[in-house]
């Protein structure tokens, strides 16, 4: 079960947002991850609890940040309910899209099992429910996934994996890579690995 640090900052001018402490793991119905999120100053933000099923979709998400708080699953296209700071209101959302995505690198392991690409695969477009920061405010989007590139590492373990995806926001053209090990994101815009107790899992 890897345990980790990721760091997050602001993609365009680098600011730092804060620090993500994750673990997370293969389960009987899929993978499974969790975290806790702090501020620059270490003072805990909010959390994300995500599972995914064999297929990669997601059967369970709930989100706290800001005292929101969201609970969805993917249900006729993906379905999530999502409560105010009060817990008075609560409103409910449905689109039909693949999965969901936020800042939490997460999303970007899910949805990479979710599409299961080789390097000969075409460009995959995917259509995704984005949860955006400070509110957890529902956001659809389009995008585009393609492996690029997948190259073995050494380590003391044995060769590691790495896949580099290409991903293209359909509305607006913007190109950005990841690159994956496993059930952990080495690299993406905002995100950084900055610990990791264990080798990642193979999904």
């Amino acid at each position: 079960m890897p345990r980790g640090r990721y760091s997050l900052h602001d993609p365009h001018d680098h600011t730092p947002l804060g620090e993500e402490h994750f673990n997370c793991a293969p389960g009987p119905s899929g993978w499974r991850y969790v975290s806790q999120l702090t501020n620059p100053s270490g003072e805990p933000t909010g959390s994300v609890d995500l599972a995914i099923d064999e297929l990669g979709r997601p059967i369970r998400l709930e989100l706290h940040a800001a005292n929101w708080q969201v609970r969805g699953a993917a249900l006729d296209g993906v379905t999530w309910v999502r409560t105010d700071p009060t817990g008075t209101h609560a409103t409910e959302g449905n689109v039909r899209a693949h999965a969901f995505t936020g800042t939490s690198p997460a999303f970007l392991v899910a949805i990479s099992r979710l599409l299961r690409l080789t390097p000969d695969s075409p460009e995959t477009r995917v259509r995704l429910v984005a949860f955006t920061d400070p509110v957890l405010a529902p956001l659809t989007v389009d995008q585009s996934w393609a492996l690029v590139n997948s190259e073995a590492h050494a380590t003391d373990n044995g060769p590691l994996i790495v896949d580099e995806y290409q991903v293209s926001a359909l509305d607006t053209g913007e190109q950005h890579t990841v690159h994956i090990a496993g059930d952990v994101v080495l690299a993406a815009p905002g995100i950084e690995l900055e610990e990791l107790d264990t080798p990642p899992n193979v999904l």
